[in-house]
């Protein structure tokens, strides 16, 4: 394949801590450091969610702000996507770093159960979150935790509700969501096809110990591929993974074994149809 892979790194969530990993970036520094290393390892997207002091996930527009700052500054050219996801915050606050105008940013277009409770994302927010997304030009990332959230994405599309060609990423492994499963993930694959395109680009997530399976499943196949400690802070069963970066060099070591070259930041825009930096 000759292709570019666009490597994203997702370096902190809502849910790992420094109990969980030391590793995992918490203040705004922290964050943008890890992700500087990210980015001279490979990375070309950054997924962010911020957090307050006490690593508790926050939705806090200044907290973003600063955070973009740093980015921008540390890594020019890298796509900056932030999380507008439920566990940071409830209703319109989850798109109230939105008017920061982002590269891109989350959007989950429909619910299902996560381990222990429901990831409500009823219609009226979804809209409001996508039309957010119109106004202040910031390409949507659909996390597709089922199958129907990728038709939803059609439907959206149709309506005028999502820009250009929508970027679909398989999320995988979530307990009581879609677990990881092989004929599964080829007919997400093949949905994506039918319904935007044969040239239609696609990422994929696993969560936990699935997140190198996704990895390479999604490289093999000539989609796009998420890692980074939001996702799973082990390296294997017996080590921790000591950064952002070390995620991102394996996911390259997976790249160099399918011959797929890895996306620089620019190639990354151009696939997404994103403005120059």
């Amino acid at each position: 394949m000759t292709n570019p892979c666009i490597l994203c790194v997702a370096i902190t969530g809502s849910l790992p801590t420094k109990a969980n990993n030391p590793a995992v970036p918490i203040t705004v520094s922290e964050q943008v450091e890890s992700t500087h290393e990210a980015f001279e390892a490979g990375a070309s997207i950054v997924h962010a969610h911020v957090r307050n002091e006490d690593e508790t996930p926050s939705s806090d527009p200044e907290k973003f702000a600063r955070l973009k700052e740093g980015l921008k500054k540390h890594c020019p050219g890298m796509i900056i996507q932030f999380s507008t996801g439920g566990r940071s915050g409830a209703g319109q606050a989850r798109g109230g770093m939105l008017p920061l105008r982002p590269d891109m940013a989350s959007l989950s277009v429909g619910s299902n159960n996560f381990p222990t409770r429901v990831y409500e994302n009823p219609p009226d927010l979804v809209d409001w979150l996508a039309s957010e997304m119109l106004t202040y030009g910031v390409k949507p990332e659909i996390e597709a935790f089922d199958l129907s959230h990728i038709l939803k994405a059609r439907e959206m599309a149709d309506k005028g509700q999502l820009a250009g060609t929508p970027y679909v990423q398989f999320v995988m492994g979530v307990k009581n969501a879609m677990p990881v499963d092989r004929e599964v993930f080829e007919f997400y694959i093949k949905t994506v096809h039918r319904l935007f395109g044969a040239d239609a680009p696609w990422c994929a997530a696993g969560i936990g110990q699935h997140q190198i399976t996704l990895n390479e499943w999604a490289i093999a196949a000539g989609g796009h591929a998420r890692t980074g400690l939001e996702d799973n802070v082990r390296l294997d069963r017996d080590r921790l993974a000591p950064s952002n970066a070390a995620l991102i060099r394996r996911a390259v070591e997976i790249c160099e074994k399918n011959e797929r070259p890895v996306a620089t930041w620019q190639q990354a825009r151009a696939i997404l149809g994103l403005k120059a930096a």
